[in-house]
């Protein structure tokens, strides 16, 4: 069952926590909504399932419009941030649940209870924990109860709230891996809210941008990295090195940075900025074009990488990421020019009326 979001938007009071956001979720996917604190993915999430009404819009499941659905009948999973489970209760109860709260009509019996949460504690590698109470496991194991407790009740579509944000990093990577492979296996089309640009560029087929109750970008993880639409989203994904300038006569004049940027060809000068990442500049001690001068402050990095520190020309900083062997074979010190030039620079011209 694919999700259809239509032009919501939700405010508490004088804020506006979604402004008019429209997307698709096809059936089957693992889709992210990623975004920093308060952008709005959570209340997007919330809306979806049920849990809050938007102000305008709406949200069709299987194509039916739910507006006059709670969240019981729409056939939503839903994971918590802080797996929100029964203390009482144990393992195997906690996944039941669901179930035995269902009306009487609807309620599989005994039987079929047990069939369906030992597969489950089997689907999520859990078996051998079913009797014993969730402040006797470990945050990832509880996480994956929590996960079964959402499934049991056989959702057509799974929500998760920041699923991994409660839990260490090293917890998190390996969650993050099985739910993937736990997706691939199900097929279950899925929504998970995270502000982790590393957590939604591995674990989802598609990737939801927000900023500020607005949708800023949607597609592949490769789409949203190499063709990113805003400034918000290149400074989102990762770090960038930011030249301000202007682009005119088809060129790009950022300070000692020349591009060539002829999707502004014959039209007046507009103030632009160009962002270039770190790990996409050549170094050399040789000038070439399109290129400038800077100077080494520090090298750092352990790893196969070294982080460069440098400071252009007009004393604003630079951060260049290389490979350590071409470092090496430089012989670089700090205190020592080199030139620098990005192998790709992203250009976004400011709004308004040029310059």
């Amino acid at each position: 069952m694919g999700i259809e979001v239509r032009t919501l938007s939700k405010s508490f009071g004088d804020f506006a926590a979604l402004r008019n956001v429209s997307f698709r979720v096809a059936p089957g996917d693992l889709v992210a909504l990623l975004g920093p604190s308060g952008s709005g993915k959570t209340t997007l999430l919330r809306i979806i399932a049920g849990l809050e009404r938007p102000d305008a819009g709406t949200v069709l499941l299987r194509g039916e419009d739910t507006a006059r659905l709670g969240a019981r009948h729409r056939g939503v999973g839903f994971v918590f941030q802080h797996y929100a489970l029964f203390r009482h209760m144990t393992v195997f109860e906690n996944v039941a649940f669901g179930l035995r709260v269902r009306p009487r009509r609807l309620r599989p019996s005994d039987h079929e209870i047990r069939r369906r949460v030992g597969e489950l504690l089997d689907l999520v590698q859990l078996s051998h924990m079913a009797d014993r109470l969730p402040s006797q496991l470990s945050g990832g194991q509880r996480q994956r109860v929590a996960l079964a407790r959402a499934l049991a009740v056989e959702p057509k579509v799974l929500l998760l709230d920041e699923p991994f944000g409660a839990l260490d990093a090293r917890v998190r990577q390996e969650l993050r891996r099985w739910l993937r492979r736990l997706h691939d296996d199900i097929q279950l089309t899925s929504v998970f809210v995270t502000h982790d640009q590393e957590e939604a560029l591995e674990l989802a087929d598609h990737v939801v941008l927000m900023d500020h109750g607005v949708l800023e970008q949607e597609g592949s993880p490769e789409d949203v990295v190499e063709h990113p639409a805003t400034p918000f989203v290149m400074n989102f994904l990762g770090q960038v090195n930011i030249f301000h300038g202007r682009v005119e006569a088809g060129k790009g004049i950022f300070g000692p940075l020349a591009v060539e940027y002829p999707a502004h060809a014959g039209q007046n000068a507009r103030q632009a900025s160009a962002y270039a990442r770190p790990h996409e500049f050549d170094i050399a001690r040789t000038e070439t074009e399109g290129g400038l001068w800077a100077v080494l402050r520090e090298a750092s990095g352990a790893g196969p990488l070294v982080r460069l520190q440098l400071s252009c020309a007009d004393g604003n900083p630079l951060q260049v990421e290389i490979a350590r062997e071409p470092y090496r074979t430089l012989q670089i010190e700090p205190g020592e020019r080199i030139y620098v030039k990005p192998r790709r620079v992203h250009v976004f011209v400011d709004a308004g009326d040029g310059i």
